[in-house]
């Protein structure tokens, strides 16, 4: 990864709608090598993808919580099968596995108080191998969907 690597990926992080020429003219290349460049980026999938950017308030999701789980039992089975419930539920937008304890982290996003309640009774705290379920209400977003740079 190079100086113009890097560029072109803060370019469409900033606009991902850029075409392959405001591209290539961003970025100080011409259009054949800047596609070039840009479809290796791809191939080895530094870019997995393009998509918009939506306002969760806009959808009327205005309740984000994040919910710490601990399990039970870590075996392989449970892990996995407690991975791809939780790839099921929509609301869930972000799960992370963690070193230590708690073993998860779950980034929520429901349309109220009232709806989260009801996706923990039902859903998440039926996920296979939970011991404890922590929650913890997000107040505001201070940083969200920062770009990413590769280091120099």
């Amino acid at each position: 990864m190079d100086a113009i690597d890097r560029k072109i990926l803060a370019a469409l992080q900033d606009d991902g709608r850029l075409t392959v020429t405001e591209l290539a003219s961003r970025v100080g290349l011409s259009v054949s090598p800047c596609h070039r460049r840009l479809r290796e980026l791809e191939r080895v999938r530094t870019i997995r993808g393009y998509r918009a950017v939506v306002d969760a308030a806009a959808l009327g999701l205005t309740f984000q919580a994040l919910v710490f789980v601990t399990m039970r039992q870590e075996d392989r089975n449970t892990l996995l099968g407690f991975e791809a419930a939780v790839a099921c539920i929509p609301e869930v937008v972000q799960a992370q596995r963690l070193f230590g304890d708690p073993d998860y982290l779950l980034r929520v996003v429901t349309a109220d108080l009232a709806a989260y309640q009801r996706l923990e009774d039902d859903h998440l705290a039926a996920l296979p191998g939970i011991q404890r379920l922590t929650s913890t209400l997000v107040m505001k977003d201070v940083v969200d969907s920062r770009p990413l740079s590769a280091p120099a």
